[in-house]
This record gives structure tokens, sequence and C-alpha cells, in this order.
């Protein structure tokens, strides 16, 4: 459970204290929790009380934290002095919700968490603290993941592109990126994975780096080269790992002289 003193206002006013009851949910899921007013020294009329849950994203500019989700939990509202009100709420993830953990683990890089926000007669009074939001894989990223790491493939860091990828259906204004170093001497660098999840199917965008050779000042040198791939699961217990497995080392095959 996480506990947070949100937001104060001014002295003897109310606080929004929220808290979060599930120590980890999934894409698609729910996420529950409760936000407790807390009455001040004075009656304070609350216009609205919500929750969002807010991502922090890579764009051009830098970091950005991008709304997810939002709900609304109360419309007008009067806060007596020194009463407490207990307000539950549910959180419907999209399916695109990206990863923070595996195991319990949290993936670097990752920052996913909710924000209780607050219209007090008229003026909205912002959260100071977020509460992190712990979002495990659904059975069939996990499987993808497994794979992964028992090909060689070893976790270096993931992160949020506010990007849009082409010929797939994406349904947030942001993917994430989850990215292994190659096992030495497979003949690539690295090996990037792409989750756009949906309640029937996942589909699986990988980015794979390899060291290629090419024409430098009368002899050879080397360059980075990006190859992308894509598949489906649409069945959890079908046995599709030799299919990755194979498609990885078609792509680390080396291919003439300028690969």
């Amino acid at each position: 459970m996480f506990q947070k003193v949100l937001a104060g206002f001014g002295a003897g006013g109310a606080k929004v204290d929220a808290q979060i009851l599930d120590r980890a949910t999934r894409p698609g899921g729910l996420l529950r929790g409760e936000v407790h007013l807390l009455g001040g020294s004075v009656d304070q009329q609350v216009d609205a009380l919500g929750v969002a849950l807010l991502a922090r994203v890579d764009a051009p500019d830098g970091p950005v934290d991008l709304q997810v989700q939002q709900v609304h939990l109360v419309g007008k509202e009067l806060v007596r002095a020194g009463t407490r009100i207990t307000v539950p709420f549910e959180v419907r993830l999209p399916w695109e919700t990206p990863i923070t953990s595996v195991l319990g683990k949290h993936l670097t890089g990752m920052a996913v968490g909710l924000q209780t926000t607050l219209d007090l007669s008229g003026s909205v009074v912002d959260a100071q603290d977020v509460d992190a939001v712990a979002v495990e894989p659904l059975p069939a990223q996990h499987r993808v993941l497994d794979a992964v790491s028992r090909l060689g493939y070893t976790f270096r860091g993931a992160n949020l592109e506010r990007d849009r990828l082409d010929g797939v259906d994406q349904q947030l204004p942001f993917f994430q990126e989850i990215t292994f170093d190659a096992p030495s001497g497979s003949g690539l660098v690295s090996l990037t994975v792409t989750f756009l999840a949906g309640p029937q199917e996942t589909q699986v965008v990988l980015d794979v780096v390899k060291q290629v050779r090419v024409a430098k000042g009368g002899g050879l040198g080397g360059r980075s080269r990006s190859f992308l791939g894509a598949f489906t699961v649409r069945d959890v217990g079908a046995p599709w790992e030799r299919q990755l497995e194979g498609w990885l080392r078609q792509v680390a095959t080396p291919r003439g002289i300028f690969d």
C-alpha cells in the first residue's frame, strides 16, 4: 500500500490522502484504491476530485508526463471541518499501458504513477506527489521477454517514445521500448522489443541492431544497421519461440561483403 499526502490548502485547510490498494496490475486490468478527503479547520467546497494515470515519455524537447487515463470521482461536495470522506476508485488501464516491472523487479527507465487532482472552489490544485504504479506484463508479454532472456539477451533499459509506429494499430500517442544487449558472438548488437497489446492479441515489434561491413576508403569499415521484424501472439500456448529464434539468427547471418 502506498500512502502520500498529495496536497494541502493553506493553514487549517483540507488535505487529500491517496492510497493504492493493488501492489501490481496488468495492462487492461483494474487499479484500485481510495482517496481520502481530510477536512481542515473550516468548511470547504470541493468542485471536482479525480485521479489520473501518468507516464513519463521521451519527447524532442525533453521528458514530459502524459496522461494515460483519467477518472472523475466527485463533483460538488462540501467537506466539513474535521471530517474524513473516503472515495474508492477503479482505474481501467489501457491495453497499451507500459510495463514497469517483471516479477516484482522494476524496469530501469520506467516512470508510471497515479496523481490525484482537486478543483477547490474553482481553483485547480495540482498534486505535489505521484504514487508509483507497478504494471506487470500480460502472459503473452511475459513469455516473449522470457524467451528473449533464455536466448542470452540481457536487459539494458526501457523508455517511452512519443511517436507512432508505422503499420500497426496503436492507440496511445507513445510506445514502449524494452532494450536488450545481444549475447556475445551472436553477430548482433542489441534487440529492442515493443508491445502493442489488445484484448484478443499482442503485436510484437522487434528492432535489431547489427554491425555490418561497408566499403570505406578503399577498404572495409563497420557501421550499425537496424532490422525490423514483427509478429502477433494470439495463442499464448502456441510454440512460436523457434520462429523468434530463427528470425534473429537469420538477421545475424552475414549476407556478403556489404551485408
